[in-house]
């Protein structure tokens, strides 16, 4: 976009500052639409004020106060994070009540994808062999076991997608029995049964750990063969632990290779919505594109979580009154109080949230980002809450309350079933999972230009009006169908994959 074009976006009639469009920013001495002379050289996604603030003024945006300016800003001022006095966090009392549920949106019908039944109904995404871990101590011992398997074992099965080892940082330390200790245990066990890994659960436990396999899993889970224990007397050299592993994994791979992809409704789909390395275009382009696909994947009635309680928490009364009933705008004023006191424990607050990266994207501070981050959630009734480790029930639009670290809460997220993952992104990030196709979207086009073989789909026309949140979204619902069915995402080709990152907000004796 040329200079003598200046791009405003305003999200809301009240705000008085708006983000600048142009790539590479705009000049000191541009004339703004309106006739506001620019008094600083703006970046790209930073803001500009629409008119003279004085002190104590408060700032919108999203028809919200993101802050108070802390001294005169004149018009046509740069307004950063060092202008801004943050607002407290909303009270949890007084909050309106399932107030305004939206009525449920006309289906969407005759939409499918291929998947993986399986026996409990659950469909998988992918055909994939895991391996989960009761202790950290295994872990190299599963490295080089999962390297084998997919360079020795997996050729021989070309209907499996692929070998995943659940490494985790569980370790001995942990206080087993302390409260909340529940949290990674849970999370462990609900990861294992998720649908991507077709009812397969293997797993290699050391011997001597506190988190013993009849402890972590269902009872029956793994009565088929199913369990390496290193200490085992029948290990004798490192070379039979592995040996022991492969044979196992094959009796797995056996049983997989004969699972095929079959047509099924996109109810079926559970997929997971978060943003990481967010900038101020992230609330204006990739997540409102993802909002309106999640209206449109619910509709088709499949189920969709959004999180990051920290970047929903200045949100929590638009919440609360989204919810489809007294019950689970209660649930949500819960998991904001629980999370509010897990942070002052520590001594922290919401505050700490707010990255570098993010400020140099444009956002001021978490209430800023709270307002770009909801959106991914749309517009339907929030039908449940989902606590840190626990399953999804309900279908529809759910809440998974989750840190917002990317990878702790991707890792909530399978726990609860996820099958398929959307993730946004301004300041770009290679982030992916291993057990659940993860698709990139990009909040402009200058990041989708820059990492073109990393980001699966590019939001920035909306920015400069040539595609619009509908056109995007639409894009969007039609591409995780395709994924679903077996398209690959840049991060599957690339196999670019993070590591699972335990919430455990127990101690560490």
């Amino acid at each position: 976009m040329s200079v003598s074009a200046p791009v405003l976006i305003r999200m809301h009639e009240r705000d008085n500052v708006a983000v600048v469009g142009n790539l590479g920013g705009l000049p000191a001495g541009t004339v703004l639409p309106g006739g506001v002379v620019l008094r600083d050289k703006l970046p790209q996604a930073h803001k500009v004020a629409l008119v003279d603030l004085a002190a104590g003024a408060e700032v919108l945006r999203y028809g919200v106060a993101i802050g108070r300016a802390n001294r005169d800003i004149a018009a046509g001022s740069w307004v950063h994070e060092r202008l801004l006095d943050m607002p407290a966090a909303r009270p949890l009392t007084g909050l309106p009540m399932a107030s305004a549920a939206a009525p449920a949106a006309a289906p969407l019908e005759g939409h499918s994808f291929e998947g993986f039944v399986n026996a409990d109904g659950s469909v998988g995404t992918r055909n994939l062999l895991a391996i989960t871990t009761t202790v950290q101590c295994v872990a190299g011992v599963l490295d080089i076991a999962v390297e084998r398997i997919r360079r020795e074992l997996l050729p021989r099965y070309p209907h499996v997608d692929g070998v995943v080892g659940l490494e985790h940082s569980y370790g001995c330390g942990v206080a087993i029995d302390a409260p909340d200790a529940l949290i990674p245990i849970r999370t462990l066990r609900h990861i294992s049964q998720n649908p991507n890994f077709g009812g397969e659960v293997m797993v290699l436990s050391l011997g001597c750990e506190k988190l013993q396999p009849e402890r972590l899993l269902p009872p029956g889970s793994i009565a088929i063969g199913g369990h390496v224990r290193l200490q085992d007397e029948q290990h004798v050299g490192f070379g039979s632990m592995i040996d022991a592993v492969m044979a196992t994994a094959e009796q797995h791979l056996q049983r997989l290779e004969q699972r095929r992809r079959q047509t099924v409704p996109a109810s079926a789909l559970v997929v997971g919505v978060q943003c990481g390395g967010s900038d101020a275009f992230s609330g204006v382009t990739a997540n409102p594109a993802v909002g309106f696909c999640t209206d449109l994947l619910v509709r088709a009635g499949a189920s969709v979580m959004f999180s990051e309680t920290t970047e929903v928490r200045d949100a929590i009364d638009q919440l609360t009154a989204r919810a489809a009933s007294p019950a689970v705008a209660q649930r949500l004023v819960d998991e904001m109080a629980w999370y509010d006191a897990y942070l002052a424990r520590g001594g922290a607050d919401r505050s700490a949230n707010t990255t570098p990266g993010n400020k140099a994207g444009g956002l001021s501070n978490i209430v800023e980002k709270a307002m770009g981050s909801i959106v991914k959630s749309g517009s339907a009734p929030i039908v449940g809450v989902i606590a840190p480790g626990d399953r999804l029930v309900a279908r529809g639009l759910n809440y998974a309350a989750t840190p917002a670290s990317d990878f702790i809460c991707g890792t909530l997220q399978l726990a609860a079933g996820m099958n398929l993952h959307v993730f946004t992104t301004g300041r770009g990030t290679p982030y992916g999972l291993a057990a659940c196709p993860v698709l990139k979207v990009a909040t402009h086009s200058e990041l989708a230009r820059r990492w073109h073989d990393l980001m699966d789909i590019d939001a920035g026309p909306i920015a400069d009006g040539t595609a619009t949140i509908e056109e995007v979204g639409w894009a969007m619902f039609h591409r995780l169908l395709a994924v679903a069915s077996g398209q690959r995402t840049w991060a599957e080709q690339h196999r670019l994959h993070n590591a699972l990152v335990l919430f455990n907000p127990a101690p560490v004796t």
